[in-house]
């Protein structure tokens, strides 16, 4: 298990270390919001790039063997729907391996890593002849152990949803995946679309942290707005994905609760400021607090002239701005030290003013 690991992707010339201490890895989803449209779906590349993600993903089905004869034929009756049964819908929704190795193409030459979640053992296939950076399982696929045991014998990092699951399910779904694979991202999600603010429970984070100490941890991300991914990362989350859509009107499930290409990129920008202000784990004065340290604080000062030799005590000092002197938490230390000067009233005391032992 490794808390970091290594991530390749266009025959070695993109690589990224991924985890703890590492600049948060941002995935633009553009799973099914490119409308069936390969024109589409390459604009979405250009716009992810754009708004500087480390990587774009879609997803890969195949649907003769991902469904069953009857769901093949269901009367797909939603608004979202492409055609007039859901296998027809997943079909016309699903690009070919040639388009895939288009889009592959496409946002290696832009400099993103590129991968899709696999569905079935076909896809997974695909994605490993692909080259795929990395191998993404959505939530629904956590407790599909023999899936989850087929591509985690691909040998490739494994970055896994954890939604529709308790913890006994990530669990088991974990110790699945470590028997052939141990670089895997953990990513917190909720799978309702939107998510509702009470549902995503972010602090799961934490008990992954407790669970999984040496694992890459993250989070996946459906609900509106580009909040909760920032506070993900302020919890140690180093991976973040979210949708994003170039029309939130469009038809489809997944525009609604998907970013537009302002929100993507203000998301980035987020995420870079968050990861800043996180900073270092020791309670330091900062540089840039100096000016206001003279200018705010206080220092020990006189409230009467002091005599040469004169015991100090509390009723001839006080503190005030500025501090320029003897800082006010040695207030009490000043306290019967004699001085070696005269101490002209309303004076900030000085370090060379007092005898100290």
């Amino acid at each position: 298990m490794s808390s970091t690991f290594i991530i390749s992707d266009n025959g070695g010339n993109l690589t990224k270390e991924i985890g703890k201490n590492s600049p948060v890895f941002i995935i633009a989803e553009i799973g099914s919001t490119h409308c069936a449209s390969l024109e589409t779906a390459i604009l979405l590349i250009n716009v992810a790039k754009a708004a500087n993600v480390n990587c774009v993903k879609f997803q890969k089905r195949d649907v003769e063997t991902l469904l069953t004869k009857v769901e093949k034929e269901r009367k797909y009756k939603s608004k979202n729907a492409m055609a007039i049964t859901y296998g027809d819908h997943r079909k016309v929704m699903e690009f070919s391996e040639d388009d895939f190795k288009t889009l592959k193409q496409e946002a290696n030459r832009l400099g993103l890593f590129f991968t899709a979640s696999g569905w079935d053992k076909k896809s997974i296939d695909f994605l490993d002849e692909l080259d795929v950076p990395f191998i993404k399982v959505a939530s629904a696929d956590l407790t599909n152990l023999p899936l989850l045991e087929y591509i985690a014998k691909k040998k490739k990092p494994i970055f896994l949803s954890t939604g529709m699951c308790n913890m006994t399910d990530v669990q088991i779904a974990y110790d699945t995946i470590m028997k052939h694979e141990n670089r895997i991202v953990l990513l917190q999600c909720t799978s309702s679309y939107p998510a509702p603010y009470a549902e995503i429970n972010l602090n799961v984070i934490n008990s992954y942290k407790k669970l999984f100490p040496e694992t890459v941890l993250g989070y996946s991300g459906h609900e509106i707005g580009v909040i909760v991914p920032c506070s993900a990362v302020a919890l140690g989350a180093t991976v973040i994905e979210k949708h994003f859509t170039l029309n939130k009107d469009a038809v489809g499930s997944d525009h609604k609760t998907a970013l537009d290409l302002t929100e993507l990129g203000n998301l980035v920008n987020n995420i870079r400021i968050t990861e800043k202000t996180l900073g270092s784990y020791e309670k330091e004065i900062q540089p840039s607090e100096q000016p206001c340290i003279r200018k705010l604080c206080k220092s020990v000062t006189s409230l009467l002239d002091i005599k040469k030799g004169t015991i100090i005590t509390e009723d001839m000092i006080t503190t005030k701005s500025p501090c320029d002197g003897l800082p006010a938490n040695l207030f009490y230390e000043t306290i019967g030290k004699v001085t070696k000067r005269d101490i002209p009233e309303d004076t900030t005391l000085q370090k060379d003013d007092i005898i100290f032992d």
